[in-house]
């Protein structure tokens, strides 16, 4: 590589962007500036889409963005534009579907080329410099589309147009039958058909977390009581916190596992991942009340609450998989680092149960690399130690804050310290959650920090706004950014029980079907009507690595219409069902947070009213039995003079006897009110 001046990425607020500011590459952001200058000077397009966490990311832009030779070639050949896919999910998602088309896969970097007007006909990922193994590089590939432009010009285009009208037929959707409980079933059986019995998750390597699977999972166990339900939960649970996919030095979940025991991750951490497994792990406890599954949501939530906050209040983005060029340096330790750090007794002991070994068991060019990882739980260890539990772990946790301390003086990953207001919704609820179940302030204080930073800094003449970073808020919200948000403040006022953020989620979900929703086909768009104009206007339904905003604003709506009696919600909530039954009857599987909804949706609705003081031991007492249980298809409401003004089916329900008085209705049927906790779990679990 040679010297370069910067790019105009320079004056970008991505930390993605930014880090190709210097490239020899002569790199736009996604403009219109772009375009017309690819049509003035008759180029094709090249767009690039990654983000700042990515390590193929790294790999090619070290390989090819940072090489002058390739460089020189696409400034000849193209006018090329950089994207970061966490800004822009909006053209991800439609370019990631392009990929697919084309050639049945897809991922990261993602790379297309297109004419001018943004219609593609070339679409890869990753693209070495030289040919390798089959793979075209750049150095052949860029003369080919160089002169495939100037020779069969017409041909490109015709590709191109094809490729649009198919997008755009994928898009068109017509209304199936209602979704129902035998949708239910048939998830169930998916899923059950690729788990795996030895080491839980579903499928073979990569493996994902993908939380959502067990969010439903845990809900039809609690439906129909089948054990292979809860088995397929804890299995998974257990053996992902077991394995290398998690930081047992300081805490979180690495991004996936490249193998089928979740031993070797893909190190990068995501933030909406703490979130998701967060969830699943405060659920499982409340289901099973295993104290391991509420130790990881607290550990989880360490870890955000000690890395992933900002100052001002929201949550960063992720933290790379790399540092100092090496993928997983940072979190690999050698056998005698952790001798000279512990000595030799407490160092003999964590080797071993953290299966560190002299040689390394970590496959890649780091000689002697160890990634704890546990073979069995701690309880199982103690047992054949013949020590309490509680002993073993208290001895651990000495060493594990010994090294983690040592681990801090390391070069650190990448921090992309972007805050987006959708992985910030989830962090929200998750923490909120935590705080119910766990009966800690401190989670309830940092979701209230991230809701008030979002209201103050990323809202905006009542719309929400998607990215903020380096003192500025930017890019228009999408589905997602408001219907994770919605959920963020729905588990909010079910916490401390301010009005203000149920008001608030009631306002913006209309924002959200005012601008969003589409009258004619049913569902909401991923992007706003008065939104940037691309070749398509998505809507997405598949539950990817993270739930899409529609399955999310289903069940959003179903609580909503339930909270404040307006059918409309629940109308809307049915018609987004309506609107994907035909994808989710093709693969059900990859809809699971939609049959989170579904499930909801057939559930018994069980509204419940507490009419006493917050601050009193009475309702305590109450809350506390209702948050230890797990309740999935509930919703809580606490009488106030504000709620009754949005739920006005509270206003007459009143307090008895002084004593702080629970009101069950379940199935649009109203018990008579109670005051003892036992009695309102009594009509609860029937």
């Amino acid at each position: 590589m040679t010297e370069n001046k910067q790019n105009r990425l320079i004056h970008e607020k991505s930390p993605y962007l930014l880090q190709h500011a210097s490239n020899p590459v002569d790199w736009y952001p996604w403009c219109d500036e772009a375009f017309e200058k690819a049509r003035k000077e008759n180029k094709p397009v090249f767009l690039s889409i990654g983000y700042s966490t990515c390590h193929w990311c790294h790999v090619m832009a070290h390989e090819s963005f940072e090489d002058s030779e390739v460089a020189v070639l696409m400034n000849e050949t193209f006018v090329s534009i950089k994207v970061d896919r966490e800004e822009r999910p909006d053209i991800d998602g439609i370019y990631m579907t392009v990929c697919q088309i084309m050639t049945g896969g897809g991922g990261w970097p993602l790379t297309i080329i297109m004419t001018q007007d943004k219609k593609p006909f070339f679409a890869g990922t990753y693209i070495p410099k030289e040919n390798r193994y089959g793979r075209a590089g750049m150095m052949e590939l860029i003369p080919k589309i160089k002169q495939l432009w100037r020779d069969r010009h017409d041909d490109v285009l015709n590709t191109a147009d094809n490729l649009t009208e198919a997008l755009k037929r994928l898009e068109v959707k017509e209304d199936g039958e209602k979704l129902d409980e035998n949708n239910l079933k048939k998830t169930f059986k998916q899923l059950s058909g690729r788990f795996d019995h030895i080491y839980g998750g579903f499928g073979n390597s990569p493996k994902f977390p993908t939380p959502h699977n067990l969010l439903f999972l845990l809900r039809y166990w609690k439906r129909t009581g089948d054990p292979l339900a809860m088995e397929m939960v804890e299995k998974t649970l257990k053996f992902m916190r077991l394995g290398g996919i998690y930081d047992h030095t300081g805490f979180g979940f690495h991004r996936y596992s490249t193998d089928d025991r979740w031993f070797l991750p893909h190190f990068e951490k995501m933030l909406y991942d703490q979130a998701l497994l967060a969830m699943i792990y405060i659920e499982a406890y409340q289901a099973t009340g295993k104290e391991e599954y509420k130790n990881t949501a607290k550990e989880i939530f360490t870890y955000v609450l000690r890395d992933m906050t900002s100052p001002v209040g929201g949550f960063y983005s992720a933290e790379d998989a790399d540092s100092e060029g090496v993928e997983g340096k940072f979190y690999l330790w050698r056998e005698e680092e952790i001798l000279k750090l512990l000595g030799k007794d407490e160092g003999d002991l964590f080797i071993k149960i953290f299966n560190v070994t002299k040689d390394g068991n970590f496959p890649e060019e780091i000689e002697g690399g160890n990634i704890p990882y546990l073979k069995k739980p701690l309880y199982e260890t103690a047992i054949n130690m013949k020590i309490s539990e509680k002993d073993l772990r208290e001895r651990l946790e000495k060493s594990r804050e010994k090294l983690f301390k040592e681990r801090e003086n390391r070069i650190h990953p990448h921090k992309d310290d972007k805050i987006l207001t959708d992985w910030n919704g989830l962090m929200i609820a998750a923490l909120s959650k935590g705080a119910q179940v766990f009966d800690e302030p401190a989670y309830l204080k940092a979701a209230h920090k991230s809701a008030d930073f979002i209201l103050n800094h990323m809202y905006k003449d009542g719309r929400l706004l998607h990215r903020y970073r380096d003192g500025e808020g930017g890019i228009k919200g999408n589905i997602d950014d408001y219907a994770f948000f919605i959920q963020g403040l729905l588990e909010l006022y079910e916490t401390d029980f301010d009005v203000k953020h149920l008001q608030k989620a009631i306002e913006l979900n209309d924002t959200l079907i005012r601008h969003f929703w589409d009258d004619r086909g049913g569902a909401f768009y991923f992007t706003p009507d008065d939104g940037e104009k691309l070749i398509i206007r998505q809507k997405e339904i598949y539950d990817g690595a993270i739930p899409s905003g529609n399955s999310v604003s289903m069940l959003n709506m179903l609580r909503l219409g339930r909270i404040t009696g307006h059918s409309d919600y629940e109308k809307k909530s049915e018609e987004i069902c309506k609107t994907f039954s035909r994808e989710v009857n093709q693969l059900a599987l990859a809809h699971t947070q939609l049959m989170v909804g579904l499930d909801f949706a057939m559930s018994p609705s069980c509204e419940i009213v507490i009419a006493g003081d917050m601050k009193s031991e009475d309702t305590k007492d109450i809350l506390r039995a209702l948050r230890k249980s797990f309740l999935p298809d509930k919703i809580v409401i606490l009488k106030s003079v504000e709620i009754s003004h949005v739920a006005e089916f509270t206003k007459n329900l009143i307090v008895i006897d002084n004593k702080t008085t629970v009101y069950v209705c379940i199935n649009h049927t109203c018990n008579l009110p109670v005051t003892d906790k036992n009695k309102m779990m009594e009509l609860l679990e029937k």
